[in-house]
């Protein structure tokens, strides 16, 4: 991109307090590439129910599908809207600090893509059907929408924006690339396969995902944030349906080890791509790895410093006790209820987080310290 196009944006909003930086994000070394003092002018989305804002919606709203139904948006929208949280993601937020509109589903038919689009759907996975398939998961795989798949159609919303001249659209446009890999290890978790079984596959994973970073480099992409998976061990469903009478199963803020250690080695094996692709591109992108894990970890940890009263508790749920979470009655079904207070909470659903949680994430994001480099830069 070049130092004639150095981007300066107006920072809002702090990371909250007692954010810290591992280590590890310490010690990796990033290029910096600078660009114009502007605003992006479009955002583009990829993944799973993390940041979908209706794909899995547009061609209607199945009352069996649990996020359609209240109290799902309840905190922000006053409606369910398809997106998995009480309120706003992550994807939102962005759209806010840089002035956009919230970003279209873009399975929608009438929808303007001007400005962005959002190819995130609930389910999505990083690998093709056949992959699971050939591990006998296929009926753990319940929506088609993987990487293959949104990018194709990304392809066709840029075709339909700017035609065969995109270079410059997307050089100014901010991508965010995932979380992937989450439904992955889920579809073999909960399809019987063991943590060390599901381990082996994270190197196939990765290398998907960082060739799905290479395309949307050579399309034209060049600001693109790449999030890692989320500390899946300290979320109310695994808690609730892995619990373990073995306390050395747990670490000292009582997650499950085995769960976030398979998160740990994904991400670990992410950064390492992230770098490397970097490293092919130093001039012509900045490639952002955004730190799911460690922001959501922190928020565990230091639970108060989030204005947090409960992390592991699910704000809405059923079944009581510590996580709350009863995956007959799930939120949104019958014998659920939400508590009086989301924001207090880390958990909304028992799978996914509050709107509160979200807008510390992405705070992080924007100037640090979970970012690497943050998005927001001098």
């Amino acid at each position: 991109m070049g130092s004639q196009r150095q981007r300066h944006r107006a920072v809002t909003g702090l990371p909250a307090a007692g954010a810290r930086m591992l280590a590890l994000l310490c010690a990796s070394s990033w290029v910096l590439v600078l660009t114009t003092a502007q605003n992006y002018s479009a955002i583009f989305n990829f993944g799973d129910s993390i940041t979908d804002t209706g794909n899995l919606c547009t061609s209607g709203r199945p009352s069996q599908i649990t996020f359609t139904q209240p109290p799902y948006g309840e905190t922000y929208f006053g409606t369910p809207t398809c997106r998995c949280s009480d309120g706003r993601v992550v994807v939102d937020f962005l759209s806010t600090q840089f002035g956009l509109p919230f970003l279209p589903p873009s399975k929608s038919s009438s929808a303007d893509f001007s400005q962005g689009a959002n190819m995130a759907i609930t389910g999505a996975t990083a690998m093709d059907a056949p992959f699971f398939r050939s591990l006998g998961l296929s009926d753990k795989i319940w929506n088609n929408g993987p990487i293959s798949f949104q990018l194709q159609w990304f392809q066709q919303i840029a075709t339909s924006v700017c035609g065969q001249s995109c270079k410059s659209y997307l050089g100014n446009s901010l991508f965010v690339f995932g979380e992937f890999g989450g439904n992955d290890y889920n579809a073999m978790i909960f399809g019987g396969y063991s943590i060390e079984q599901a381990r082996k596959y994270v190197p196939k994973i990765v290398n998907t995902i960082s060739r799905g970073i290479d395309k949307l480099i050579a399309m034209g992409a060049t600001d693109i944030v790449v999030p890692g998976v989320l500390p899946i061990g300290c979320f109310p469903i695994y808690l609730t349906i892995y619990q373990s009478s073995n306390g050395s199963d747990y670490d000292s803020l009582g997650c499950l080890n085995s769960f976030n250690d398979l998160s740990t080695y994904h991400n670990s094996l992410l950064q390492k791509r992230v770098d490397i692709i970097q490293s092919r591109h130093r001039k012509t992108a900045r490639i952002m790895y955004a730190d799911f894990y460690s922001a959501v970890y922190d928020m565990v940890r230091n639970p108060q410093s989030y204005g947090f009263s409960s992390v592991f508790e699910t704000c809405c749920g059923s079944g009581g006790g510590k996580y709350n979470y009863q995956n007959s009655a799930r939120c949104g079904m019958a014998g659920a209820a939400a508590c009086s207070s989301p924001a207090s909470h880390l958990s909304w659903d028992g799978i996914h987080l509050t709107e509160a949680a979200y807008k510390h994430i992405t705070d992080a994001w924007l100037k640090g310290p979970y970012c690497r480099p943050p998005i927001l830069h001098n």
